[in-house]
């Protein structure tokens, strides 16, 4: 297919056509209009001037009869302005006026028509064209008064000679400017086509060119990137939750495998038997439980739980997680402080939520337990609205984490030198990440000095943000 087939075949260029056919119709209605308008205006004009010429002279022959008449026609047809003016016999034989070469057939029935004449002091000259009415007069005189209407005719071709040749003119730039403009059109799509096609061809990195002048392509381009930046970062952690498995899982698979193997090697009694099971089992639980944190993160991150969300109350969720772990922090020689400041109406997933704030409180009762027996040390936890969101805080007196490594734990089974000795699979605070940024909150890492204070921030739900706040628990 040729350039210039290719873009006559464009939805832009049809377009474009299509509007300009609409305006050449409308514009040739409107010059069509004026120009009949025009010569409808100058013909009653005509008739008008006759019709006042008419009463004119046939006052005159009332009051001298047709030798006054002739007098007055002769008188008349001498001026420069005057009209046609002709007096004739029954017979046809004129008696005064300045008309030459007239049509027997018009004075042949009285009344209005239109004729080509001469004048009779322009005898060599062509026939002009005039609007006339013949009156027939008592005696049996005939009057034939008329007007030249040469100049509707000009004025006709004035106005319709340039305005036809400039709708002619107003075509041909408007398919050359259709051309053009489909041109340009052409040529973003272009590049967005070769773009798509490279993106399709594996390149999740490349993005669609935005111009910068927030057209229609501006706002398709941006919201295309923003979907393109939204799969790639689906299809990396698709790929980093893959190699994760593959290297972070082996461990524990191999584990259970040798374990296995050892049991069939060494057991000789029930019990060995037994123990060798119970072990299978608690190794089997901690993978599952680790594909199910996977799953829920992947979950969180694409989304899908956001048609479950309803309306809760966060510091009723926050108060409950921590009635729940209460006991195992006081086991481990901890004082668990609980501040919560309600209601704090969030839209969210009940289940979610309380997992995310599970995790957080698991974690700093697991890091921040004393060492020393007898000694007892703080987690505390608070739930407040603060500047028109709902803010709940974890803060311990462990070792806390290092700045430099505090992006880094929210990955996937990130695991810190410290924490390695302790159980823990490196995917909590992935999950509370996924889940904090499915609700549209933010997460954020900061020094307790000593220990670690993890703040989490989500949006209030305006619906219940009115409602006058409870009693503190």
């Amino acid at each position: 297919m040729t350039s210039l087939g290719r873009l006559i075949r464009t939805t832009a260029f049809k377009l474009i056509a299509a509007y300009l056919l609409v305006f050449a119709v409308f514009a040739g209605s409107v010059i069509a209009y004026l120009g009949w308008h025009t010569q409808r205006l100058v013909t009653r004009q005509a008739i008008e001037a006759i019709d006042a010429d008419a009463r004119y002279m046939q006052a005159q022959f009332e009051r001298g009869g047709i030798s006054r008449l002739v007098q007055v026609v002769n008188r008349r047809a001498r001026a420069p302005d005057a009209g046609l003016l002709l007096v004739t016999s029954f017979s046809g034989d004129p008696l005064a006026g300045n008309v030459l070469n007239l049509p027997l057939p018009v004075l042949s029935e009285p009344g209005w028509s239109e004729i080509s004449y001469v004048r009779s002091e322009e005898a060599q000259a062509p026939p002009s064209r005039a609007l006339v009415n013949v009156i027939y007069l008592p005696g049996e005189f005939r009057l034939l008064i008329g007007r030249d209407i040469v100049e509707r005719e000009e004025l006709r071709k004035i106005i319709i000679g340039p305005a036809v040749w400039g709708l002619v003119l107003l075509v041909v730039l408007g398919f050359a400017g259709g051309l053009f403009v489909t041109r340009r059109v052409l040529k973003r799509i272009d590049q967005m086509t070769a773009v798509s096609e490279s993106i399709m061809a594996g390149d999740l990195s490349g993005r669609l060119a935005v111009a910068g002048t927030g057209d229609e392509f501006d706002r398709l381009a941006l919201s295309l990137n923003a979907m393109l930046e939204r799969i790639e970062t689906l299809m990396a952690g698709l790929k980093e939750v893959s190699d994760n498995i593959a290297h972070d899982l082996k461990t524990p698979l191999t584990r259970l495998r040798n374990r296995a193997e050892d049991a069939l090697r060494t057991a000789q009694a029930d019990e060995d038997w037994r123990a060798a099971m119970e072990r299978t089992i608690d190794e089997s639980d901690g993978l599952i439980r680790t594909f199910d944190a996977l799953l829920m993160i992947a979950r969180a991150e694409a989304g899908q739980a956001s048609a479950a969300m309803v309306q809760l109350d966060v510091a009723e969720t926050v108060a409950g997680v921590a009635e729940l772990y209460e006991p195992l922090a006081d086991e481990v020689g901890l004082d668990l402080e609980l501040h919560v400041e309600g209601p704090l109406p969030v839209r969210g997933v009940r289940e979610l939520l309380a997992q995310a704030f599970s995790n957080l409180i698991d974690n700093a009762i697991k890091y921040s337990a004393p060492d020393a027996p007898g000694t007892r040390r703080r987690v505390r936890l608070a739930a407040e609205k603060v500047e028109g969101r709902a803010r709940v805080t974890i803060a311990d007196e462990g070792a806390g984490i290092p700045e430099a490594e505090r992006p880094r734990v929210v990955e996937r089974f990130v695991r810190l030198e410290a924490s390695r000795t302790r159980p823990g699979s490196g995917l909590g605070l992935s999950l509370v990440a996924a889940v904090v940024h499915l609700h549209g909150g933010t997460l954020k890492l900061e020094d307790n000095e000593p220990g670690l204070r993890i703040v989490v921030e989500l949006p209030l739900d305006a619906e219940g943000a009115d409602e006058p706040p409870a009693s503190s628990l």
